[in-house]
């Protein structure tokens, strides 16, 4: 190729070539005629689509390592794309027929800028890896973000509020979109044929994705506070989920949440995603409430109390907080004995050790936490 582009066009093709491992069979082999062992990819394209096979090579490559070829690995590339294929039907089921895309609303919600603020990292961390040839790297975080934050989160944060209708749902449908639209971008140089065949769709073929401007961090758009605020609130409501899993009360039955916290109007003005995602009747929120005959749901910036009468087993309760107080007196044993280490003190950097101080005082403050908590259980 060099040499061809030289003859025949006088000057030099490119200048860097990335040289990637081989792919084997599952089972580590080499790929030979005389093991028939090899993979058509025409048989795989013909079963799971281009798409999944490309997704699948590049999630699996890591600079200087052999990767394996294994079956499932496609079909769950498969099913990837199945995912945002859903995601973009539910968007496109959810807009008035003369929807038209102006960019991001002046007037975010909290959950709003929690999203917009983690695809833009998205955007930075991508382009970085993508600039050292991190493909495998780069295509996963694409793939994390689209299934757990977007899908798995965001989507559901919008129902209530496309419901509600309004204002509120106009802003959800806009970052919706907003989001899908920078998603598939981001994701069109690994699954180049289902990105542009949304992308038609959605902006009724007017344009291509593949002359679009592949998306970069933007710092106007930073909202770095407003995510740190909704985590809070994603936390709290991953806790109340796996009390809740932990005593096997269904979803469908409803309870009321007593909500405790120094912040008690992050909490406050997401009351209506604990009805939603976390089974509550009804949310009281303050730094300092009564409650009797509850089980207990701690982070590291609240403690929640569902009173559940029938439905709470004292002894079960008391041995679940004794379980995860001892998880917590783990990670407090570990962090303090890496800081009493002088070895590691003396060598680490001082970013590094005032990380490892900053999650010590967490563990320390989930641990006092977890303590009221079984003290007022007893």
């Amino acid at each position: 190729m060099m040499f061809s582009g030289l003859e025949n066009m006088g000057k030099v093709p490119f200048d860097t070539v990335l040289i990637h491992g081989l792919v084997r069979d599952a089972q580590g082999r080499k790929m030979s005629k005389s093991l028939g062992n090899g993979i058509d990819p025409l048989e795989v394209i013909n079963e799971y689509g281009a798409d999944a096979l490309r997704f699948m090579l590049a999630t699996g490559n890591s600079p200087g390592n052999d990767m394996r070829y294994i079956d499932d690995k496609v079909k769950a590339a498969r099913n990837f794309a199945n995912k945002l294929w859903n995601a973009s039907r539910f968007i496109m089921m959810n807009l008035p027929e003369n929807f038209e895309f102006k960019g991001l609303p002046a007037d975010l919600e909290l959950e709003d800028k929690w999203l917009v603020n983690k695809f833009n990292k998205l955007a930075k961390e991508v382009n970085e890896n993508l600039d050292r040839f991190e493909l495998g790297v780069a295509s996963q975080k694409i793939y994390d973000f689209i299934w757990d934050v977007y899908c798995d989160w965001y989507i559901e944060l919008t129902k209530p509020r496309i419901q509600a209708g309004g204002d509120t749902m106009a802003k959800a449908q806009a970052v919706l979109v907003w989001a899908m639209r920078g998603m598939l971008k981001l994701l069109h140089p690994f699954m180049p044929f289902i990105t542009e065949e949304i992308w038609q769709v959605l902006n009724n073929e007017e344009s291509m994705i593949i002359l679009e401007t592949y998306p970069t961090y933007d710092p106007s758009i930073d909202f770095t506070a407003e995510e740190t605020d909704f985590e809070k609130v994603i936390s709290a409501i991953k806790a109340v989920r796996n009390v809740r899993t932990d005593m096997n009360v269904p979803p469908s039955k409803k309870a009321k949440l007593i909500i405790e916290t120094a912040e008690p109007e992050v909490f406050r003005s997401c009351a209506v995603f604990f009805e939603k995602l976390a089974s509550a009747s009804t949310v009281e929120v303050g730094e300092s409430l009564a409650h009797e005959n509850c089980a207990n749901a701690v982070t590291d910036t609240a403690r929640i109390f569902i009173p559940m009468d029938e439905l709470v087993d004292k002894e079960k309760e008391l041995a679940r907080l004794e379980k995860e107080k001892a998880k917590v007196q783990k990670d407090i044993d570990f962090l303090s004995g890496k800081l009493n280490n002088q070895g590691f003190v003396a060598k680490a950097p001082a970013q590094l050790i005032e990380a490892e101080k900053a999650k010590l005082a967490k563990a320390q403050e989930k641990m006092a936490k977890i303590e009221q908590s079984m003290a007022a259980f007893r």
